[in-house]
C-alpha cells in the first residue's frame, strides 16, 4: 500500500502555502494589469502583454536560470536587494514566491484578459455616464462580470504553482523544510531510487491535477449556461 511518512507530508504544506500566497499576490497584480491590457490605449499593450505571457512558452529552467542569475549576491540586483532591503531570495522561500509569481502570471491574467475583452462596452459606459468612479465600475460592473474568468484564472494560478519544478528546483535548490515544494521531493525520490515513495507524491499530485481540470470544466460549464 502506498502511503507517506509523517516527514514526507511537510513538501506538501510547503507547497500549498506556496500556491496560496502566489494566487493571493497574483490576484492583486493580476486585475489592474488585466484591465489596462483589456481596455487600455496605449500602444505599448501588445509589448507587455507578450512579456507578461513569455512564461507559457518559455522553459521553465531558462526562466529560473535568469532569476537565479539576477537574484544572486553577486549580482548588481541581488547585491542591492541584500544590502539595501535586507532581501535573500536565492534558495529562499521568499525567492521562490517571487519566481512562482512571474511564472504563473500568464494564467491568471489571460482568463481575465479574455473575459474583460467580452464585456459590452455599454455597460462601462453606462456607469461612467452615471457618474461612477472607475474603482467602482471594476468592482460593481467589470469583475461581478468577468467572475467565471477570475474563477478559472485562479484555480490555473494555483494549480500551475503546486505542479511547479524548473523555476523552484533553480531559484530554490529543494532545501528541505525551505524550499523543497512536493514536485521537487519526488524528483529526490526518483533520484534515491524510492519509487514507493515517488508514487506517493505523483499519486496525490496526479489526484490533485484531476480534480482541477474538473473543476475549471464545471466553472465553464456554468459560464456557458448563463444567459446572454
Amino acid at each position: 500500500m502506498i502511503a507517506l511518512q509523517a516527514a514526507d507530508i511537510q513538501p506538501f504544506w510547503l507547497t500549498l502555502k506556496l500556491a496560496t500566497i502566489t494566487t493571493l499576490v497574483l490576484i492583486a497584480l493580476a486585475i489592474p494589469l488585466a484591465r489596462w491590457l483589456a481596455f487600455g490605449r496605449s500602444p505599448l499593450r501588445p509589448v507587455v502583454e507578450t512579456l507578461c505571457n513569455l512564461p507559457l512558452v518559455l522553459p521553465p529552467t531558462v526562466l529560473g536560470f535568469y532569476l537565479l542569475v539576477s537574484f544572486s549576491p553577486v549580482s548588481f540586483t541581488g547585491r542591492w536587494l541584500q544590502d539595501v532591503l535586507g532581501l535573500k531570495l536565492v534558495f529562499t522561500f521568499s525567492g521562490l514566491v517571487i519566481g512562482s509569481v512571474i511564472f504563473s502570471l500568464p494564467f491568471m491574467l489571460q482568463p481575465l484578459v479574455a473575459a474583460f475583452r467580452q464585456l459590452p462596452s455599454n455597460l462601462i459606459d453606462a456607469a461612467r455616464t452615471l457618474g461612477k468612479s472607475e474603482s467602482t465600475i471594476l468592482t460593481r460592473v467589470i469583475l461581478p462580470n468577468a467572475r467565471a474568468g477570475l474563477l478559472s484564472g485562479t484555480v490555473l494560478a494555483f494549480a500551475h504553482t503546486v505542479g511547479e519544478f524548473g523555476v523552484v528546483l533553480m531559484l530554490g535548490g529543494g532545501v528541505s523544510g525551505d524550499t523543497q515544494v512536493a514536485s521537487i521531493a519526488l524528483y529526490r525520490k526518483v533520484e534515491a531510487l524510492d519509487y514507493a515513495g515517488a508514487h506517493s507524491y505523483a499519486l496525490v499530485l496526479v489526484s490533485f491535477a484531476f480534480v482541477v481540470l474538473l473543476l475549471l470544466r464545471l466553472i465553464q460549464s456554468r459560464g456557458e449556461a448563463r444567459p446572454c
